[in-house]
């Protein structure tokens, strides 16, 4: 009977992959067909102690492919506890020495969200039509604005969410966040590939100032951490689905770095999972507890192989069954974001339904580090 019952469970969780994997081929790939840019943007970036990375973003920033006229960027400090100048080689940069209009505020902090704070800050100063929101310790590609303003002149559209991925190094963890990141990406383009898009990543993530306004903002989220971009998705979706797009292209794909210790991955993913409950997408709460479901299912057949309540061959047919339907998500997403080799995949997969648990677990009750920060 156990056995019944953990078969089940897992029948629905591939079922739920499945749809998934066929949502992802649904979306097609985008290219930019060289329009002449029209599109005027406002890049946000709210950080916190972000020394190190602003300049290599910024860098970045200076590579566009974009005319300069055509887009700012403003800086959100949330509080650093670090005295900040942005940096190069030891000497302080300057507006000049990028070619583009930048600037830098202070966060006005008025709700339990910190970066939803800082985007609605940098909101009072925004004179263009676009907003993009982007993450201090991330950099984009050479055409990353170009692609997006030929969508945008291309679709009727007010949102445009896009890819995010990680710069890995050789290490486990390394290649253990980037599989995770890689089935969250996938899961990502395969709702919006049925039409059930409920998910974002706030480190690539566009929309007009009116569209915003229109959908009040934060507002009924805002005492939550986390979730500056999933709760205005879903917002968008439930309002006007047929504006909200996803850009399937790889010259949008921004590049951010994987964490270098387990227990601020550990919060991290708990910070992720903490807004699930709140989604406003009833697809998306569906989709979450499916998920949570294969994989304690997984956690509970080790147990009771353990205590031989069950065949070991059922424990290794559950594991191999779910490790392929995975894989097939995985590879096409791995593909899309240009990483073809999945490192440490076997690995990942024995550890990852004990992770999975664990944050699920703890995000229902546990609190959080992040950033200097308890939550």
């Amino acid at each position: 009977m156990i056995s019944l019952i953990l078969f089940f469970i897992l029948f629905v969780y591939l079922m739920a992959i499945g749809f998934m994997i066929y949502g992802f081929t649904k979306v097609n790939s985008y290219e930019y067909i060289g329009l002449t840019p029209k599109t005027k943007f406002s890049i946000i970036v709210p950080f916190r102690n972000e020394r190190d990375n602003l300049p290599i973003l910024l860098h970045s920033f200076s590579k566009l492919n974009y005319p300069v006229e055509l887009f700012e960027v403003i800086l959100v400090d949330d509080n650093s506890e670090e005295e900040f100048q942005i940096y190069s080689s030891g000497s302080p940069l300057h507006e000049s020495d990028f070619g583009f209009q930048v600037s830098i505020i202070k966060n006005i902090r008025v709700s339990n969200s910190p970066k939803k704070d800082a985007i609605v800050t940098a909101m009072q100063t925004v004179n263009t039509d676009w907003i993009i929101t982007t993450d201090a310790d991330c950099v984009v590609k050479t055409n990353w604005l170009l692609t997006i303003d030929n969508y945008i002149q291309l679709h009727k559209v007010a949102m445009i969410a896009g890819a995010v991925t990680y710069d890995c190094g050789n290490s486990f963890l390394h290649h253990f966040q980037q599989l995770d990141l890689a089935s969250l990406q996938a899961a990502t383009i395969g709702s919006f590939g049925i039409n059930k898009g409920f998910m974002c990543n706030g480190a690539n993530f566009a929309y007009t100032k009116a569209f915003f306004k229109e959908l009040n903002g934060f507002e009924g989220n805002d005492k939550i951490a986390s979730g500056d971009d999933v709760f205005l998705l879903q917002k968008a979706m439930a309002k006007s689905p047929e504006k909200v797009h996803y850009l399937k292209s790889e010259n949008t794909i921004i590049t951010t770095k994987p964490l270098d210790n387990w227990k601020y991955l550990f919060y991290q993913r708990v910070r992720w999972a903490s807004k699930t409950s709140s989604y406003q997408s009833s697809f998306g709460k569906r989709l979450g507890l499916v998920i949570f479901a294969g994989n304690l299912g997984l956690v509970l057949g080790v147990g009771f192989g353990i205590l031989n309540f069950i065949p070991l061959l059922n424990i290794v047919l559950l594991f191999l069954l779910k490790f392929a339907v995975d894989a097939i998500l995985i590879d096409k997403a791995n593909r899309f974001l240009n990483k073809s080799k999945m490192h440490f995949l076997v690995l990942s997969s024995l550890l990852y339904p004990f992770f999975s648990v664990s944050v699920a677990l703890y995000s229902l009750f546990g609190k959080y580090e992040w950033k200097g920060r308890t939550f």
